[in-house]
């Protein structure tokens, strides 16, 4: 069962390295400055960043040891998320390039507090 999860696990982080990375490809085509960088060709590790403008910075994380997104302005962390948090703000994002929003028209979805 363990090994089964474990090969499970490792297809999903392949599979969001190459979403990030088709990501940045569209992004960039729309005028963001964006880049996904990863380590070796086995795409078990992400590092995506991208500009909205006016100093506004995106990054999100993807390895074995976890997701992280966040978000900075002026050099200052405004929010950091983590796992499927991550991944929903990541679609935040993704909306951008479906619905073609302009970068200074962005305005991300902040999680509200239990």
């Amino acid at each position: 069962m363990f090994i089964r999860l474990a090969e499970q696990h490792k297809q999903f982080v392949q599979d969001l390295v190459m979403n990030l990375q088709a990501l940045a490809t569209v992004l960039e085509g729309r005028g963001y400055l964006a880049s996904c960088y990863t380590c070796g060709g086995q795409l078990n590790s992400a590092s995506f960043m991208v500009s909205l403008g006016d100093d506004h910075l995106i990054r999100f994380l993807v390895s074995d040891y976890g997701i992280t997104w966040t978000e900075m302005r002026d050099d200052r962390e405004l929010m950091k998320l983590e796992g499927a948090e991550a991944i929903s703000q990541l679609q935040e994002l993704a909306n951008l390039v479906k619905y073609q929003i302009q970068p200074s028209q962005y305005r991300p979805t902040v999680p509200q507090s239990v």
